[in-house]
């Protein structure tokens, strides 16, 4: 009994002497107080393992940047594309339609905060669910050329993971390059024969920021949650849909999988390859310059268009700001689509503010989801959100894993980025900002579809929840700002 005793006397001294220093660490990050409390909360009730969870999933880069774009010189000479080009494009910001000049601030917002450029030589398809979209990306790929680029979180060796990669070994044959970045994380269930068969027939292939031990600590908290696809420098894709067979049969025991892809024809194609040039380089140390992957910006008439992409390697959290500026700077209307809703406190109190000042604010999320902790976490913020005036509805029609944000008449953006921390914060993620009234009006009357499709939460009801509905939410709103 003594020995016990001692041995647990030494335990508890070690714990407090290892997480103190971590707790100290926590404090000097100056992350935001959620993250800061809940991480402190684990090292007080649960010291050892608060520590190697942290190790494993909690540590902070941003500040100290995993890598620097800007140390990069050929990238930002794709950034730029030359100042012949960037010069036209200062002109085109002189003309622009009264629909773009209406969210002026925010396209300087985009422009300073990741240097991203206005394009107006686009020709935007909305895409709905995951048969439509592989639809439009297996036409684009059967045309590609000279080179066909492709980067996903998730790629799965399934029916339709299996008929790209077919695909793309049949292209490189024939002389296209085909280059595919997959997160590590992600696509962690991408077996090595899989990866192999690419490589033998001339698919290059590589993990963003492999998870292997020892390295292990220090990546797996920043994933590369980027869909682009891209043919020839002309035609490309974003937007919430990974390459995985439930995108288009659904979840069992859930239903449909509802999801939103964007096809992108003309000048914003060289911003995405940009951002995939980038990440490239980042895995190879390959520059992709030259005309074949960079060819001149049209300057056609189009939708205008800016890409803006987001990390923990970026001085700012670019597409957070944009959020924020978007929604505080409201007008009329803020429609939001997400299927988590985790938002950083200062965009929680934008939405809230915007709702107070008299704007029609509405937000959709599944009411059933893929994930647990999300899901309990997500329902946590809807009783703070309906006090404020905010309208939340709850999907019916299996599970909405759309990503996007309309605001009044003459913006919308979709993309990779969900309204959660994690996603605004932490991964790499990449979006299109658009700005033309005939777009919005397009995508409020896809968001006026999915609304038919959901329940709205009145808050007289959501305060009758049961209580261990209540617990649950609580334990998630602790939990996930560490996950």
């Amino acid at each position: 009994m003594f020995i016990l005793n001692d041995v647990w006397r030494l335990f508890s001294l070690v714990s407090l002497f290892t997480a103190i220093p971590v707790a100290i660490m926590i404090v000097l990050e100056k992350r935001s107080p959620y993250k800061t409390i809940a991480w402190i909360l684990v090292l007080v009730l649960l010291p050892i393992i608060g520590v190697i969870f942290y190790l494993f999933f909690g540590q902070e880069y941003r500040k100290r940047k995993l890598f620097s774009r800007k140390n990069i010189k050929s990238l930002g000479k794709a950034r730029q594309l030359s100042s012949e080009q960037l010069g036209k494009l200062n002109k085109l910001q002189l003309e622009l339609s009264d629909d773009a000049l209406a969210k002026e601030n925010l396209i300087k917002l985009l422009l300073n905060n990741s240097n991203s450029l206005l394009t107006t030589g686009n020709k935007l398809q909305i895409l709905e669910g995951g048969a439509q979209t592989f639809e439009a990306i297996i036409e684009a790929i059967k045309g590609a050329k000279h080179h066909i680029h492709l980067e996903y979180y998730i790629f799965s060796d399934d029916k339709i993971g299996n008929k790209l990669k077919t695909l793309l070994i049949e292209k490189s044959k024939s002389g296209v390059e085909v280059r595919i970045i997959i997160d590590d994380v992600g696509s962690w269930g991408l077996n090595k024969k899989f990866i192999d068969d690419c490589r033998e027939n001339g698919v290059e292939i590589y993990s963003f920021m492999e998870v292997r031990f020892p390295r292990f600590t220090s990546k797996m908290n920043f994933r590369n949650h980027r869909k682009i696809v891209i043919v020839d420098g002309e035609i490309g894709f974003t937007g919430g849909i990974n390459v995985a067979d439930r995108y288009i049969d659904g979840l069992k025991g859930i239903g449909r999988w509802n999801d939103m892809h964007l096809r992108i024809e003309g000048d914003a194609v060289l911003c995405l390859q940009v951002v995939f040039s980038s990440d490239w380089y980042f895995m190879v140390n390959e520059n992709l310059l030259g005309r074949n992957y960079f060819p001149p910006f049209t300057e056609n008439a189009g939708v205008p268009v800016q890409i803006s992409a987001s990390g923990p390697d970026s001085d700012w959290q670019s597409i957070s700001q944009a959020f924020f500026a978007a929604i505080t700077n409201a007008r009329e209307k803020v429609y939001v689509v997400s299927p988590y809703l985790m938002p950083p406190k200062s965009i929680l109190s934008a939405l809230e503010m915007t709702a107070l000042s008299g704007v029609d604010v509405r937000i959709i999320i599944p009411e059933k989801s893929d994930t647990i902790t999300p899901k309990w976490s997500s329902f946590s913020y809807v009783e703070e959100l309906l006090e404020a005036g905010v309208k939340v509805y709850f999907y019916q029609d299996g599970f909405i894993h759309s990503k996007y944000m309309i605001v009044d008449s003459v913006f919308a953006t979709i993309g990779t980025s969900n309204m959660d921390f994690r996603s605004l914060e932490t991964n790499f993620e990449v979006n299109a900002f658009m700005y033309e009234k005939e777009f919005t009006n397009n995508l409020t009357k896809i968001f006026m579809a999915d609304l038919a499709k959901s329940r709205q939460i009145k808050l007289e009801e959501w305060k009758q929840r049961p209580w261990h509905f209540k617990l649950r939410e609580s334990l998630a709103h602790i939990v996930a700002p560490m996950m």
